[in-house]
């Protein structure tokens, strides 16, 4: 626990104390922004019991912020260290390679995470200036919001993580993590997916839409097989990173 705490502290500390963090911060407030320039429309019009939380969430700029932050957020996990040379002497001190995969993988869900605490305070301040009703909005529904993006987010951290084992290069890490993260969101859209309506291949691409599952959490709802389909797909692509880490001995 020591040695992965340790670690947990270099990762952190790389992403607090590089540019590229406080970019992707400014990034994420900017996108924030407008997603309320997106909504106040539709909360200054007719009051509607639909959460805020609801609202914020189908809006195109947070699917944005999902899609196009994390792959430059963990871009940089695996493949700046292989290019300098780092990850190999990291190896080759007492560290297992699960803590390492697990420290990376925290320290990018944890700045994550720290990127998201603004939304708390917009909702807040739209629920108290908008015309909605005293039911739109409460702070259970914002916890379980907080929830949902956080394993949402630990799907896309734990992708962009396996993205950046693969290679020495941070610009291609990037884009085999957005790849791979926007296939995943097109097949959860399912009116882009030449399924029927009715049938077991409706209820497979309804199980495995990441919008589907997430609409419960905006709603302050928590679903067991939410959590669990969100943490299973988190620890395939752990599973897969550590596999991509461990094969540096196979060679």
């Amino acid at each position: 626990m020591r040695v992965y705490l340790t670690l947990l502290r270099r990762e952190l500390a790389s992403h607090f104390v590089s540019p590229t963090g406080y970019v992707i911060i400014c990034v994420v407030l900017l996108l924030l922004g407008f997603s309320i320039m997106d909504m106040l429309p539709k909360l200054n019009g007719d009051a509607t019991d639909t959460p805020i939380t609801r609202i914020f969430y189908a809006t195109v700029y947070f699917w944005m912020l999902m899609l196009l932050t994390t792959p430059v957020m963990t871009m940089r996990t695996f493949a700046q260290e292989k290019f300098t040379g780092t990850f190999e002497t990291l190896m080759t001190t007492p560290v297992s390679d699960t803590e390492v995969v697990l420290a990376k993988f925290s320290g990018a869900l944890m700045f994550f995470m720290v990127t998201w605490l603004p939304l708390g305070g917009y909702m807040v301040v739209l629920n108290e200036y908008t015309n909605q009703t005293t039911t739109a909005f409460d702070y259970r529904t914002l916890l379980c919001t907080y929830l949902g993006i956080g394993l949402l987010g630990s799907v896309y951290v734990a992708l962009g993580c396996f993205a950046s084992a693969l290679t020495r290069s941070q610009l291609i890490a990037a884009a085999v993590s957005y790849g791979l993260g926007l296939t995943i969101f097109l097949l959860s859209l399912r009116s882009l997916v030449p399924v029927p309506m009715a049938g077991w291949q409706a209820k497979v691409f309804a199980y495995i839409s990441l919008t589907e599952h997430l609409e419960d959490f905006s709603r302050g709802i928590i679903d067991t097989s939410n959590l669990v389909f969100y943490l299973s797909l988190t620890g395939i692509f752990l599973f897969l990173t550590l596999k991509v880490v461990e094969s540096r001995r196979w060679k």
